[in-house]
């Protein structure tokens, strides 16, 4: 089993893939999945991020890859749905997976709680798990790094009503938490061109996730579409 500093070590400057599909999308099965992360292996991924304790067991049946994971639940009255509660944490932590993510926002959990209230209680309950902080804003991100997150991320810069005009890859938030943080910084969120990892890096993430770029080809001919129409 990997070690923290291991896992720190396997991903620094390396390239995490998001191998996630929702149940309305056509590749939604954890067996996709699993031949995704191991193509993603192949092509020389470093980490994978997935979402659900299926498609993460059998990723690790293919691939033996540091796992960021989360647990997508939706929850009524809430828009707090990546990794949103004390339970998906919990059945995290038994499947065993490197980092957990979780949304790191500022916004109302399922039971009312924030993430300054919860975290906490966390982060006292599983000493030895990585976590990382999936922020919207560098408000965020400095809250995530007081409260103890060992990594804080992009992932929802552009997804949240105060950031949804945002243009992807937020290169001016990661360049703000990398000069005024300390914290390691994950990029991700639309990074759709290896020109743009690379001008993540030189601004000095410590790692970053792609996803829609690599795996989720329904998208990607989207993008082409757009072209043709």
């Amino acid at each position: 089993m990997n070690t923290n500093k291991n896992v720190l070590d396997l991903i620094n400057r390396k390239l995490i893939v998001s191998c996630q599909a929702l149940p309305d999308e056509p590749l939604h099965s954890p067996f996709i999945m699993g031949r995704m992360a191991y193509a993603a292996y192949l092509g020389g991924a470093s980490g994978i991020r997935a979402n659900s304790v299926a498609d993460i067991q059998e990723i690790k049946k293919q691939v033996d890859l540091p796992i960021i994971g989360i647990i997508k639940n939706v929850y009524e009255g809430s828009e707090v749905f990546i990794t949103p509660t004390m339970k998906e944490v919990d059945d995290l932590y038994r499947e065993g997976v490197d980092i957990i993510a979780m949304d790191a926002t500022d916004r109302p959990r399922p039971d009312g709680s924030t993430i300054s209230e919860l975290f906490p209680l966390i982060r006292n309950k599983y000493k030895d798990q990585l976590f990382m902080a999936d922020c919207s804003t560098y408000e965020d991100a400095a809250a995530a790094a007081e409260l103890g997150f060992d990594f804080v991320g992009t992932t929802l810069s552009g997804y949240t009503e105060a950031t949804k005009h945002k243009s992807l890859p937020d290169i001016e938030l990661v360049e703000r938490i990398v000069k005024s943080l300390s914290v390691p910084v994950i990029a991700e969120g639309g990074i759709a061109t290896p020109e743009q990892l690379k001008q993540l890096y030189d601004i000095g993430i410590f790692s970053a996730v792609v996803g829609s770029a690599i795996t989720r080809p329904m998208e990607i001919t989207k993008s082409f579409m757009k072209a043709v129409d």
